[in-house]
């Protein structure tokens, strides 16, 4: 089977205060998306799909080229896929700006998240079984996703006999100096399942991500924060009969960098990929 890697790239890293999905968190200068690139090719991928904006295309192009070598990229820009505005539109719209050119069953991931090598071989086994009406998310548990400090927010879900049934997303998820887990306030185990936006699709979803953004599109496009997410549309979508979510438990550490402080923990804990 034939399989593609979509990588989420045209994100702002407001917070990180920098270009965060080329930040130089490996020892040999690699980015978090290197690692995804690398580890999705070893598991059978062998086709990539970039998502960038147009004013860090050349950067992110001149990275993945010393990184990668020669490795065909397909690049999209999300900014293409109008209305203009500063701030991109969200993760619905980002999938959709690749529609063109994600044209077989595929796997969309965040650029700036690790999601370790373990997860990609269970994201290319889900999309053996992926079709029109079925899709896969890999989830992972909250307690391998919070950082050492901080609240994060998150896609808390709930699962039943394999299958999604519930994603909420959830502020305020973090750990207590006693080492309680939190969620939305509320004390949780460590293996609840959490959302990291690791989707595996069937390119037929590209017509159901259409209408919720034409919809979404309708009430807002004079907001000028409002976001059209993954999470969202596929809850719409389950609650009206249109798709099932099977799930997949990634037993892997999830490593990333929200705020600046971040930075070298997660170089840190990448020292030895």
């Amino acid at each position: 089977m034939s399989y593609s890697l979509v990588i989420m790239a045209a994100g702002l890293g407001s917070r990180f205060g920098g270009v965060k999905q080329l930040a130089k968190v490996g020892s040999n200068g690699e980015a978090f998306l290197d690692f995804s690139i690398k580890d999705a090719l070893a598991a059978g991928f062998d086709e990539v799909v970039m998502i960038v904006r147009s004013d860090i295309e050349e950067d992110v192009k001149e990275h993945v080229s010393a990184q990668h070598g020669d490795l065909a990229v397909k690049y999209v820009r999300q900014d293409d896929l109008g209305p203009a505005r500063d701030k991109p539109w969200g993760t619905v719209h980002a999938v959709l700006s690749a529609e063109q050119a994600a044209t077989k069953k595929f796997a969309v991931i965040n650029a700036d998240d690790y999601y370790g090598a373990s997860s990609f071989k269970l994201a290319a086994a889900a999309l053996d079984e992926v079709e029109p009406g079925i899709c896969y998310n890999i989830a992972f548990e909250l307690g391998n996703t919070v950082p050492q400090s901080g609240a994060v927010t998150r896609g808390v879900c709930a699962a039943a006999n394999g299958e999604l049934t519930e994603i909420v997303e959830t502020e305020g998820c973090e750990r207590l100096e006693d080492g309680t887990l939190m969620a939305g306030g509320v004390a949780v185990e460590n293996a609840t399942p959490v959302s990291m936006n690791l989707w595996c699709f069937d390119p037929s979803i590209f017509a159901d991500f259409n209408d919720r953004w034409a919809a979404f599109l309708e009430i807002n496009r004079d907001e000028p924060k409002a976001e059209v997410q993954l999470p969202t549309a596929v809850s719409e979508l389950m609650a009206e009969g249109k798709l099932v979510v099977k799930v997949e438990a990634s037993p892997e550490q999830w490593i990333g960098i929200t705020n600046p402080e971040d930075f070298e923990i997660a170089k840190v804990a990448l020292a030895d990929r």
